[in-house]
């Protein structure tokens, strides 16, 4: 997806494996959301303060592995 993606995104939005991880035990932990990785990537960006203006954040979390989820959590 990144070589269709990467003329549209400035590369100043653009965050760490780790940053998305820590975006989506947030979410789970204070929100109760599930967060997949492509759901917590926006709420990362707004949290490294690489989101300028009005933000919105989409998250979506319907195609993450339960495992997968558990291991990025702990």
């Amino acid at each position: 997806m990144w070589p269709l993606a990467q003329d549209l995104i400035k590369e100043s939005a653009v965050v760490s494996l780790d940053q998305i991880r820590a975006a989506i035990k947030l979410l789970a932990t204070r929100h109760r959301v599930i967060a997949e990785g492509a759901g917590g990537a926006s709420v990362a960006a707004a949290l490294a303060g690489k989101a300028k203006g009005v933000t919105v954040c989409v998250v979506s979390g319907g195609n993450i592995d339960l495992d997968k989820f558990w291991e990025l959590i702990r």
